[in-house]
């Protein structure tokens, strides 16, 4: 049983990361590329090095620098010890790299517009890794280096992201023009948010704290109308010194609103605060897992 599991959830995060590929070379020769937008990472590097070898008539693929530049990344990582993660990221940007070179001809340019080909552009390429991490893998480029300097040096990942997205940035400025510089970042803002939305999916979650001298009742019909679990946490108020209980709850967006209904029939002077969750996990979510 385990080992069928197993091979099944292979076939499936390999089957998402090769779909994501394809998206995100879509989104890079249909975009991107033909308007000269170098949006952050390997990718945008090669855009730029790709534009400045064609103004001396020598061809120089996007896909195959992506290829040859995460291939030396690789020896940075080779080392870790996660063999799974390894092919992942492996077969991400090897497939990625392929793809971009293989469908450029094959794809048209979509539009002349920059903030159109930024904003699709920036949204496909962000949907295609989203795909590709939720594999468990990634298309190479900033996530090695990143992942490489927060182990060794302690640099907080987003810190790593910022900093080489901004040495491409300055360098596509200074290759194509600062326009088209400016559209790159709103292309890659775009492509962050989306790929956040992929990876943590459409189930957000919203985590309920109610402070009431009714807690009793409330959390009664919290479980039994809205089948929902309830958990009774002790806490003193600083000001009154008294002793309270908080009620936590996880619920769905679309019980939000009950939540509120069953609250104010108890107590409408009850206390709550709502916060938004990205995941939640076990009995009555998910299963543990991707």
């Amino acid at each position: 049983m385990a080992s069928g599991f197993s091979w099944r959830r292979s076939v499936v995060d390999f089957s998402s990361i090769l779909i994501g590929c394809a998206l995100f070379a879509a989104g890079i020769d249909m975009f991107l590329v033909p308007n000269g937008l170098a949006a952050g990472g390997v990718s945008g590097l090669a855009t730029i090095t790709s534009h400045l070898a064609s103004l001396r008539g020598v061809p120089l693929p996007v896909g195959i620098q992506t290829i040859c530049i995460n291939v030396l990344l690789m020896l940075l990582v080779a080392r870790s010890g996660d063999n799974h993660y390894l092919v992942r990221v492996i077969v991400g940007f090897l497939a990625s790299g392929m793809l971009i070179d293989a469908i450029e001809p094959l794809v048209p340019k979509m539009t002349d517009d920059m903030l159109l080909a930024s904003i699709w552009g920036g949204a496909i390429c962000g949907a295609g890794i989203g795909l590709v991490m939720r594999g468990g893998g990634n298309t190479g480029g900033t996530d090695i280096i990143a992942q490489y300097i927060q182990r060794h040096a302690g640099v907080p990942v987003g810190t790593t992201f910022i900093v080489s997205d901004f040495i491409v940035i300055t360098l596509s400025a200074l290759a194509f023009s600062p326009r088209n510089a400016l559209y790159a970042l709103v292309s890659i803002f775009i492509s962050g948010r989306v790929c956040d939305a992929v990876v943590d999916g459409p189930r957000t979650m919203r985590a309920a704290y109610i402070i009431s001298g009714e807690h009793a009742a409330i959390a009664e019909r919290i479980m039994y109308r809205l089948n929902r679990g309830c958990t009774e946490l002790q806490a003193r108020g600083v000001w009154s010194g008294n002793e309270r209980p908080v009620l936590m709850c996880v619920l769905g967006r679309a019980e939000t609103a009950r939540l509120k209904e069953i609250v104010a029939e108890c107590d409408p002077e009850a206390i709550i605060f709502i916060s938004e969750m990205h995941e939640a996990f076990g009995e009555g979510f998910k299963r543990m897992g991707r």
